[in-house]
């Protein structure tokens, strides 16, 4: 069985701007794709989990979303990171999904599909059900800090300030 890096992706690989529409919006946060890509190297599977709500909500349509990520998969291409696999919730939170993170159905789902041990895998997230969603599946869990979307400090595993943080402690070492 492999282990992941299960990642949200607003907030904590890419800047969070709201319902983003426009690929052109889409910034990588400092220090993302160099710790990603060393994390790939050292055998890390790298899934992004993500609510995708504006969907739902009719602020986005589906064709806007699919843009939006496949910029973010393109600048991460250009930075020689690849991810395994991409997940989403499109519903709104009102909608009573069985995906929607804080559920651990969409990991649980690409556990199965990739052969991963959740128990060996983390959650990275910037926001509370990010933190829940990994340890509903028996995932560790790291909340990457933000002052936008504070997390109680005894919710996740660690808390990182920043990417640089999140690779020392599952590299033991800086890139």
């Amino acid at each position: 069985m492999n282990r992941a890096l299960f990642l949200d992706r607003d907030g904590t690989i890419i800047e969070d701007t709201g319902y983003i529409r426009d690929p052109d919006q889409v910034r990588l946060l400092p220090g993302a794709a160099s710790a990603l890509k060393a994390l790939r190297e050292n055998g890390w599977k790298l899934i992004v989990i993500s609510n995708q709500s504006g969907i739902g909500r009719g602020l986005i349509s589906v064709a806007d979303a699919q843009a939006v990520h496949q910029r973010f998969l393109d600048l991460m291409s250009d930075a020689g990171v690849t991810i395994t696999g991409s997940y989403f919730c499109p519903h709104a939170p009102n909608e009573g999904c069985n995906c929607r993170k804080p559920s651990p159905f969409l990991l649980q789902k690409a556990s199965l599909e990739h052969s991963i041990d959740l128990s060996k895998s983390y959650m990275v997230g910037d926001r509370e059900n990010d933190i829940l969603s990994g340890r509903n599946a028996g995932c560790t869990t790291i909340w990457l800090r933000n002052s936008v979307f504070p997390v109680d400090p005894a919710l996740p595993d660690f808390i990182a300030a920043d990417w640089q943080a999140i690779l020392t402690k599952l590299c033991g070492h800086l890139a």
